[in-house]
């Protein structure tokens, strides 16, 4: 006989209200910084009067902060990963174009105003933190736009490639960045950031960046062929 678990009211409301803690500490991390938030900062902002509250639900603080990281990178990886489908699919990715949309939109997709932000700010202040709390397998899909982008810059040493992507990487986290702080600024405008058009841009931008003609010496390309070799890692999820 197959016994089903049902789930209580008290089991959701537990669940909703972990998911509640979770969303506001996302949000303050990416406002001031993981070390600038304690635990008291998160149960007062989530509305908790019990203080213990992430204690409650997560442990930790560092639980709650590995837990945040999990829920983007999760996502994050399965948006990616639906997107390489459809372009695969279709013989594509056909273009340097193609694959660099699918890591801005990817991250345009993920709900929320709060994640780049924080896992930008979080990959530079604990990186040791942040890349043993990422399991492997949730960057795979980053791991496969490097290969497409491997493959339509056969003009490139791999050396070269790899150091241009470690270029990618820090300006996808760092203009998505400043994109998503301008945009949660509610007090005025920000028509730069909100057009659609300046998203195209910063596509056209990375593309032009990786396709850009090498214009070194011989022996400059040697050293940054011995340096680049290997697999370049990301700083971070985004980039």
């Amino acid at each position: 006989m197959v016994r089903i678990k049902t789930v209580s009211g008290e089991d959701v409301g537990r669940g909703a209200a972990a998911e509640h803690i979770k969303r506001v500490a996302l949000r303050l991390f990416a406002e001031r910084g993981v070390d600038g938030v304690t635990v008291r900062d998160i149960a007062a902002a989530a509305g908790q009067k019990n203080h213990g509250a992430v204690s409650y639900h997560f442990g930790s603080k560092e639980a709650l902060v590995r837990a945040v990281v999990q829920d983007g990178a999760v996502e994050l990886e399965r948006l990616r990963n639906t997107m390489l489908d459809a372009l695969e699919a279709d013989g594509g990715p056909h273009c340097i174009r193609d694959v660099i949309s699918v890591l801005i939109r990817s991250v345009m997709a993920l709900p929320g105003e709060h994640y780049v932000r924080f896992i930008t700010m979080f990959g530079m202040t604990h990186r040791d933190l942040m890349l043993d709390a990422i399991d492997p397998e949730w960057n795979r899909a980053y791991g496969r736009c490097l290969d497409h982008l491997r493959r339509l810059l056969p003009q490139l040493s791999p050396g070269l490639q790899n150091q241009r992507f470690v270029f990618m990487g820090a300006s996808l986290s760092a203009i998505l960045s400043a994109r998503e702080r301008a945009l949660a600024d509610r007090s005025r405008s920000h028509p730069m950031w909100s057009a659609p058009e300046s998203l195209d841009h910063f596509v056209q931008m990375l593309a032009a960046m990786l396709e850009a003609p090498v214009g070194l010496s011989d022996e400059a390309v040697r050293q940054l062929n011995m340096s680049g070799r290997g697999s370049p890692h990301p700083l971070g999820l985004v980039g």
